[in-house]
């Protein structure tokens, strides 16, 4: 969906884009490995890259603030991202903030000659573009909107089915910078329909995100990967790498059946919560991070203090246990 906000796309953007460091995410998933998997609603998926949604967000921030920081930092935020993205936070245990991809992405844009090349060229710094946290219209704390989660949102709401080219660009051009209740600035909507509208498809993403073919694909492609590295099949810096690589040396392993049967995972069981699985397969209890976006409509409020059913849809989401035994085949 980058055309739909990439029409003043500057050199900048599309020069840090071209380095190396940029490029590897060409070859790194959105989709955090789901995109291997049989399971309907990722196989018949549109591919998603990093490095198409990095541009996006780069794209957006420029568009909604013209400066060449904070556009540069979004572009840059995922740089240090590995193979298959989140599945390695949970392969660090960190299943619940997905944070951990995020390390190393100052030392990354600070070793790589060619963006900081492009960077002096424009007159700036990696402290200027080394953390997107610093700027609201990049990247703020949930369920506030952020150039981030517009982009992976509408990114994923156009693969998944959940709306249409034009649909998005509707809701794209209704946006706008406003103060938000903390006084600093955020994304947000001009009008009602449509922040409700944005609201119900971040939140069918969402979904999606937790459900559990998503969470038990991840769980189980990161076991894999711990097996891989245990028997000295992958290394930790072959996580650092791109994917086709990765995969063909799985194909390649003593590991291949469990990568070809990780690609046939087409379906799911669940159990109820208990203190043991229900029998001897492999039954995992799988926390994962819930995304919220609860976007701002201009003058008006949060779309979950407009629209009751949103509202209501909101809190079930938030309330849902993840404490069921999942199974995937």
């Amino acid at each position: 969906m980058l055309h739909v906000y990439d029409n003043d796309l500057p050199e900048l953007l599309t020069a840090l884009a071209a380095t190396p460091p940029l490029a590897r995410l060409r070859d790194v998933g959105m989709n955090c490995g789901c995109e291997y998997t049989a399971f309907p609603r990722f196989a018949r998926g549109r591919s998603y890259s990093r490095w198409v949604h990095s541009l996006g967000v780069g794209a957006i921030v420029w568009h909604f603030t013209h400066d060449p920081a904070q556009a540069a930092a979004g572009l840059l935020h995922d740089v240090a991202t590995p193979t298959f993205a989140h599945v390695i936070d949970f392969l660090r245990g960190d299943y619940l903030t997905q944070e951990a991809t995020e390390e190393g992405t100052r030392e990354r844009i600070a070793a790589s000659p060619e963006i900081q090349a492009v960077l002096r060229q424009y007159g700036l710094t990696t402290d200027d573009v080394a953390d997107y946290h610093r700027y609201p219209i990049a990247d703020n704390d949930s369920p506030r909107l952020s150039a981030d989660r517009l982009e992976y949102t509408l990114g994923n709401a156009w693969r998944y089915g959940f709306l249409t080219e034009d649909g998005i660009e509707a809701l794209y051009h209704d946006l706008t910078v406003a103060e938000n209740e903390d006084g600093m600035d955020e994304l947000c909507f001009r009008t009602l329909a449509h922040a409700v509208c944005f609201a119900e498809t971040a939140l069918a993403c969402a979904k999606v995100y937790v459900s559990d073919e998503d969470r038990y694909a991840m769980q189980a492609l990161c076991e894999l990967l711990r097996d891989a590295i245990n028997r000295g099949v992958l290394t930790p810096a072959d996580l650092c790498g791109t994917e086709p690589p990765l995969i063909e040396q799985l194909a390649a392993s003593p590991l291949s059946g469990r990568w070809a049967a990780f690609c046939a995972m087409a379906h799911t069981a669940r159990a109820p919560a208990s203190s043991a699985p229900p029998d001897g397969r492999p039954w995992r209890v799988i926390p994962a991070k819930k995304r919220r976006i609860d976007p701002l409509v201009a003058g008006l409020g949060r779309v979950s203090s407009l629209d009751a059913a949103f509202a209501a849809d909101f809190a079930a989401f938030l309330a849902e246990p993840q404490t069921d035994w999942v199974l995937g085949w």
